[in-house]
């Protein structure tokens, strides 16, 4: 008598095995159906970030991305999956005014997506905001370190935790955002011995997932058009595990060529009588 073995999209909980199994938790952005579908069977987390508003709509930061944007990219993502936890990044302005907003965003994402959970950013001082999400319902994945909606007080992109004030601060955004409740935390721009030192923090029980942090751990993400090598300009974290822009620049150069040399299309590619 044949099995049926029952598939489901990975969940919250699923991470948090992971980390006591020891083993790493694989995560990538994507913002479009088709590329989703192809991480879907590699990857444990695929968040649908905001970074979306500089890789697909040429933004210089991820400011002006807005709700809208979020929701119908999350969309996509979720039609193009199966097995996935996809999280859906919260965009700047759609919590930050009280717990009240953070709720009705949060809320409307996973309604109108069927995601599994969203992230903000934020450390401690989100640490209300995350306790009040979760409470009601809503998976919340933390985010420290370098947060790029807020470039501006920071003074840029800069890396986090040097001296023994970033160290200290850095150590208390995790601990508080884990005991609010955060089912993981994503660990941005942060020096190698302070995000050492936060993976292993025994208080700091939520699944630490780094981006420019360290290799201990729990996971790793990256923008998935800096890993393919389709991004101009890659920060010093990433590894270009492809070099795509290369690929389709040849390509499309071929296929102009052809076009204007009359070759394309030729009979195999025209459709005849019969």
């Amino acid at each position: 008598m044949s099995q049926v073995v029952e598939s489901r999209r990975l969940r919250t909980v699923d991470l948090a095995r992971r980390k006591a199994e020891g083993r790493k938790i694989v995560a990538l952005t994507a913002c479009h159906a088709q590329m989703a579908g192809l991480l879907d069977a590699h990857c444990d987390v695929i968040l649908v970030g905001d970074s979306l508003g500089m890789v697909m709509h040429g933004m210089d930061s991820t400011l002006p991305v807005t709700l809208d944007m979020m929701i119908l990219q999350a969309q996509a993502v979720m039609r193009g999956t199966r097995r996935a936890l996809v999280v859906v990044d919260m965009p700047f302005g759609s919590y930050e005014a009280s717990s009240e907003q953070a709720f009705a965003s949060a809320a409307r994402i996973l309604k109108e997506t069927g995601a599994g959970a969203v992230k903000l950013e934020g450390g401690a001082r989100f640490a209300g905001t995350v306790a009040f999400l979760t409470q009601r319902g809503i998976p919340v994945m933390g985010h420290i370190g370098l947060t790029p909606q807020s470039i501006h007080t920071m003074g840029g992109f800069r890396v986090q935790g040097k001296g023994p004030d970033g160290q200290r601060l850095l150590l208390e955004d995790a601990r508080a955002i884990s005991e609010a409740g955060a089912f993981a935390i994503v660990l941005e721009g942060i020096v190698e011995p302070v995000a050492r030192a936060i993976a292993g923090a025994p208080e700091v029980t939520a699944p630490t997932i780094g981006i420019g942090a360290s290799p201990f751990c729990d996971g790793q993400i990256l923008v998935l058009e800096d890993m393919l090598g389709l991004s101009e300009r890659t920060p010093k974290f990433v590894r270009q595990f492809g070099s795509l822009r290369a690929h389709i620049e040849a390509a499309v150069r071929l296929y102009a060529e052809e076009v204007q040399a009359g070759r394309f299309p030729d009979d195999a590619h025209t459709y005849g009588e019969r």
